[in-house]
């Protein structure tokens, strides 16, 4: 998939984050890119200048960054966030990252 400078940036940087958690995998699929611990934990979404980051988790994240949540069973939401610059990748974000990595060990 090709993805533009900045946003190929701002990938390369959340995967270096989300490799200190343990062993992940990444699959590309035609339009995202699916982050895997034990299974997948996050989403890659590129878009020209930026990319939605879609996060699991086992209860609604309640923060304004998250732009839209979906619950895709009883104990399993998506959280959905838009990520634009590098200080969007930040202690907050990864710790919902440590907790979706964990949740799906």
């Amino acid at each position: 998939m090709e993805l533009t400078p900045e946003v190929n940036d701002l990938y390369r940087r959340l995967i270096t984050e989300v490799n200190k958690f343990g062993e992940i995998t990444v699959e590309e699929k035609k339009t995202s890119f699916h982050i895997k611990g034990g299974a997948a934990f996050a989403g890659v979404h590129p878009r020209k200048q930026y990319f939605i980051l879609n996060i699991v988790s086992a209860a609604p994240i309640k923060s304004a960054r998250v732009v839209e949540q979906e619950q895709v069973s009883a104990h399993r939401f998506h959280n959905r966030v838009k990520i634009e610059k590098a200080e969007d990748i930040n202690k907050e974000l990864l710790g919902w990252l440590k907790e979706a990595y964990t949740l799906t060990a």
